[in-house]
């Protein structure tokens, strides 16, 4: 007994001091005020007294830039998600389907990329989409456009940066449950007369859907505060709640603001996951 608790208390401690603390502390800022000192916000208890309140979240609300970057990132974070599964699920069927020793070789090329700098490898995309960039010179020399198109600074280089990024996460969870998917079932179904169409949809899909959520969390939740791709590959109108995060803390050095900004998105992103997860169970 003791022992399993030193095992779970082991994440628990980590947990509660990597991200409950500082979740607090952030939670903490955001009732309080901008000021002119070091640290650049009033404190949260003034001789005994709370001094705390909700402006800061009012002025979200009332501000149409706020909203307007929670639903763009949402939007973005949304279509970058699907176009991640859709891409990365053929591929995660491709290896898992694969023979033994070929499938650790197409793993480690899926998380080859990770051995690069983030930094470098979004900026690698810059070069391959700006008008005179490696995608429209080749395309220019084979014929196929006259003229070079405009890919960069665009919503669609943010899609491409972002789906390219966080592939990996979508592709290892989907394949590490795929993998464990018996064969007899598929072999059942074909006996049975049906078509590889319908064992995808009816056997392969379903049992892999856990896997399918897990990959769609793990593109989705870190792609809607994204701050990089966005600054590098997207263009003046690509609003995005990590670059009004970035204006905040950094150019207007208003903290509690920014913590709040930070608040309300952790929670429009936790809230419909609990949601979900209560409504399964009760299914």
């Amino acid at each position: 007994m003791s022992r399993r608790w030193i095992v779970i208390a082991i994440p628990m401690l980590w947990l509660g001091i990597f991200f409950l603390l500082p979740f607090i502390e952030v939670a903490r800022i955001s009732l309080v005020d901008p000021a002119i000192a070091r640290p650049p916000y009033t404190p949260l208890f003034e001789d005994g007294a709370f001094m705390g309140d909700l402006e800061n979240y009012a002025f979200l609300l009332s501000d149409s830039l706020y909203i307007n970057s929670y639903l763009s990132s949402i939007r973005i974070a949304a279509v970058s998600t699907v176009l991640a599964l859709l891409v990365g699920y053929p591929m995660a069927y491709a290896i898992a389907r694969a023979p033994e020793p070929r499938r650790t070789i197409l793993l480690f090329l899926v998380i080859l990329p990770f051995w690069t700098s983030f930094l470098l490898r979004v900026y690698a995309w810059i070069g391959l989409l700006k008008g005179n960039g490696v995608i429209n010179n080749v395309l220019l020399w084979m014929g196929v456009i006259d003229e070079p198109l405009v890919m960069l600074q665009t919503d669609f280089a943010v899609y491409v940066g972002i789906v390219y990024t966080y592939l990996p996460f979508m592709i290892l969870p989907l394949y590490a449950t795929l993998v464990k998917l018996d064969e007899s079932l598929m072999e059942a179904s074909a006996d049975l007369g049906a078509s590889r169409a319908s064992t995808f949809l009816r056997i392969t899909l379903p049992l892999s859907l856990p896997g399918v959520v897990a990959g769609c969390m793990l593109v989705f939740i870190p792609a809607i505060g994204e701050y990089v791709i966005p600054a590098l590959l997207g263009g003046p109108d690509t609003l995005m709640i990590g670059r009004v995060l970035w204006d905040e803390y950094f150019r207007n050095r208003d903290w509690p603001v920014a913590s709040a900004v930070a608040i309300a998105m952790l929670l429009l992103i936790v809230l419909p996951i609990l949601w979900m997860q209560k409504m399964q169970e009760r299914a």
